[in-house]
């Protein structure tokens, strides 16, 4: 928890974990900011007792395959930046964006690096490893790089169905949020969302992808243990953590 809940000023609170993190921050008795929303599964694929397995994110990749495969070639070479996949998503565990940000090295993205030689040893290893499974090179990095203008194919030139499935791609993000808490995604406001992947579109391959327009980025992969592992965040790249209206707050009462 982060201030008093209830008061006058303004409080948060945050839940995390390996594979989860919410954030969430409360302003005159109202929630300000839902972002980041992060979940990971790990196995993304996990046998029941009956047929269907558990896949907790199916349908922020199944809708998102079904998305890519359904672009014509004109639309696919623009939304379709490498046919291999990053190790991890591009963010990262950064606290705030910025235009240019690659992938972090897996030794990286704690506070700071470990101070046990054994223990940096082993995530650096793991990290170069992850890193030689990708076949990433600097160019290729810097091809899938964050920028402040989006990359990819805007859904202002994708059909009338691909939108429908951009939209429910969209709610598996957005309804982690209450009704209310979430922006309505007008007809323009969704012309503005960019369409990215990287890696095959076969099922149980390595793939990213990721959404982003005006105050949004959405990451998804499902890269490691052999395309088992996914992760999934939503961020904005604004106002993540409330910052924005936090800004405003000091400026008006504290300075």
């Amino acid at each position: 928890m982060f201030g008093e809940p209830g008061g006058a000023e303004p409080w948060g609170w945050r839940f995390g974990g390996h594979h989860v993190s919410l954030n969430n921050l409360v302003v005159d008795g109202a929630v300000r900011s839902t972002t980041p929303c992060f979940f990971g599964a790990d196995p993304a694929v996990s046998p029941l007792l009956g047929p269907p397995p558990l896949r907790p994110l199916a349908g922020a990749e199944d809708l998102a395959r079904e998305l890519v495969r359904s672009l014509d070639p004109d639309q696919a070479a623009r939304a379709i930046l490498l046919d291999r996949a990053p190790s991890d998503i591009i963010g990262g565990n950064r606290s705030e964006l910025s235009d240019g940000d690659r992938m972090i090295h897996l030794r990286d993205i704690w506070r700071g690096q470990f101070t046990d030689p054994g223990l940096l040893a082993l995530v650096t290893k793991m990290g170069d490893g992850a890193e030689r499974a990708s076949g990433y090179d600097a160019a290729d990095h810097e091809r899938l790089a964050l920028t402040s203008l989006p990359k990819g194919v805007p859904a202002a030139e994708l059909g009338g169905g691909q939108r429908d499935l951009l939209r429910a791609l969209l709610a598996t993000y957005l309804g982690r949020a209450p009704d209310g808490l979430v922006p309505a995604l007008d007809d323009a406001a969704l012309d503005a969302v960019h369409l990215v992947w990287a890696g095959p579109t076969g099922l149980g391959e390595p793939h990213y992808y990721r959404l982003q327009g005006p105050r949004l980025l959405i990451e998804y992969d499902n890269t490691q243990r052999h395309a088992n592992h996914a992760h999934s965040v939503w961020r904005d790249p604004e106002a993540d953590f409330g910052y924005d209206v936090l800004g405003a707050h000091l400026a008006a009462h504290h300075l």
